[in-house]
């Protein structure tokens, strides 16, 4: 195997010396690229932010922003990034001469005043500024930047006249600026010039995932080339911590100070990359990202539809996965109650092959789950078709970026007024997620009703054991349980008349 390299800005640089879990936000910091700052080092400030360019959805590369304190740098060998400094125009020597758009726009709007968290923010507006489509409407318009942000308040607070979703700066956090200036800048932007580099480089292929052996100071980061070279290694492994998204490991790295000796990089998978719509099942590869699976099913799967705005932020969407969540057996992950009332299995392999477990069965104590420690998750797969009714509530103290107090999910079958199929998934309630199974029984065939559905509201309150914490107490959670129930009786008979 070659030396592992990262291209930053356009240069190849060497990862050695570099210890295997050193995040890609220390490694930028320790050779000069200190634009990116670590700020809460957890995923939730976006002070870290980058730009990696990986395979598109719409072109052959997208510029993804990712948060660069929660991934490992061995994680990118073979991989092309570009921090704020990459950004902007050049002169040979990488000094620069004139600033990109949306750091023009940002400073001429007023959108930074300390400027700690600004190269972050300018990251991930840079990622949504060159997502294709994004601007179709006013490239097509002739509108000019300075009308669309004259005419921001003419439309939704989420999405500019420019096509500009602010979904893409979820994960930043500014504390002193003021989001009003920023979204102005964010609005302002224009299409990409025609000889924009980044712009140009979306028509070429992403980088290849490359196969990684790199060790220093006794520690090993592996990324292998196939599934079946995964699940060997594993076998001979088995204390190998699998890396994905690493939205949830590198927290422990940050926080906990926990240190892998041996990592296996499972992210770059085929056969983990797929997603794949058959006659009677959908399934999703473990290791594709939330954000690429919320573009590439558009909204066939509402539950989907629903969960993922909900879940953290965009910068930890762009590289969080399915496989991630339900692999840390958390009882608070946001997509279990999802998969649990879609009916989900996940597919679990191995050098003895592939087995398929129910999720209902798949949890079976706080973190801790039936995947032997040989095992890694190749799928999820959802039965088709899909229950007509759906709706995910989180419970949470913000919007967006938090973790839930209580999610429960919803799917069902109504026909003629009654209630011919139901499926309830909860988190945040127990040790594990968990099916309603109570309610469940107590609303299968009967009338869609209000007197219905205030009585399986009270068994609903008393499903699971929650707990009080510093989040929510159990009464609290209780009531949410059952206000949920009423809650979704209301959005369905309002849309009825």
């Amino acid at each position: 195997m070659v030396a592992a390299r990262i291209t930053v800005n356009g240069s190849s640089t060497p990862i050695s010396p570099a210890e295997p879990n050193t995040s890609v936000l220390d490694f930028l910091r320790e050779r000069g690229f200190t634009g990116s700052k670590e700020g809460c080092a957890e995923g939730e400030c976006g002070a870290c932010s980058i730009l990696l360019a990986r395979p598109g959805v719409e072109a052959p590369t997208d510029w993804v922003a990712i948060n660069a304190c929660l991934v490992p740098v061995a994680a990118l060998d073979g991989q092309e990034i570009v921090t704020a400094e990459g950004l902007g125009t050049l002169d040979p020597t990488g000094a620069p001469t004139a600033l990109h758009p949306v750091q023009q726009e940002m400073a001429v709007r007023g959108g930074s005043q300390c400027g700690y968290c600004t190269p972050g923010f300018v990251c991930s507006m840079a990622s949504e500024y060159y997502r294709p489509g994004r601007c179709a409407s006013l490239c097509s318009s002739g509108e000019t930047a300075d009308s669309a942000a004259a005419e921001s308040d003419s439309h939704d607070s989420e999405h500019g006249p420019n096509g500009f979703d602010l979904h893409a700066l979820s994960g930043n956090l500014c504390r002193c600026t003021g989001y009003r200036p920023i979204r102005d800048a964010a609005f302002a932007l224009g299409a990409p010039e025609a000889d924009d580099p980044l712009a140009r480089r979306r028509t070429e292929p992403a980088p290849a995932a490359v196969a990684t052996e790199y060790t220093q100071r006794g520690r090993t980061f592996r990324r292998p080339e196939h599934l079946a070279e995964a699940v060997r290694l594993l076998r001979a492994r088995p204390d190998a911590v699998l890396v994905a998204g690493s939205t949830d490991w590198g927290v422990e790295v940050n926080i906990r100070a926990r240190r892998a000796e041996y990592a296996l990089g499972i992210d770059r998978l085929p056969e983990l990359r797929e997603l794949r719509i058959e006659s009677d099942h959908l399934e999703i590869g473990a290791a594709v990202p939330l954000t690429e699976i919320e573009r590439r099913l558009d909204g066939s799967v509402p539950l989907l539809a629903q969960l993922f705005p909900q879940f953290a932020s965009r910068l930890i969407r762009n590289n969080a996965t399915l496989g991630g969540n339900l692999g840390t057996g958390s009882p608070i992950g946001d997509s279990p109650p999802a998969l649990l009332a879609l009916g989900a299995s996940v597919v679990l392999a191995s050098v003895d092959g592939e087995r398929e477990i129910d999720l209902a069965d798949y949890f079976t104590g706080y973190r801790q789950s039936v995947r032997r420690a040989d095992e890694l998750i190749r799928a999820v797969r959802i039965p088709l078709p899909l229950a007509p009714v759906a709706a995910f509530h989180k419970i949470a103290k913000r919007r967006f970026d938090d973790i839930s107090s209580v999610a429960v999910a919803f799917a069902l079958e109504l026909e003629d007024g009654v209630v011919r199929g139901v499926r309830i998934g909860l988190g945040g309630v127990a040790a594990t997620p968990i099916r309603a199974r109570d309610t469940e029984a107590a609303l299968l065939g009967k009338p869609w009703t209000t007197e219905t559905i205030e009585a399986a509201a009270l068994i609903l309150r008393s499903e699971g054991t929650p707990m009080s914490d510093h989040r929510a107490s159990s009464e609290y959670r209780s009531a949410m349980l059952g206000q949920s129930l009423l809650k979704l009786y209301a959005q369905t008979t309002e849309a009825e008349s």
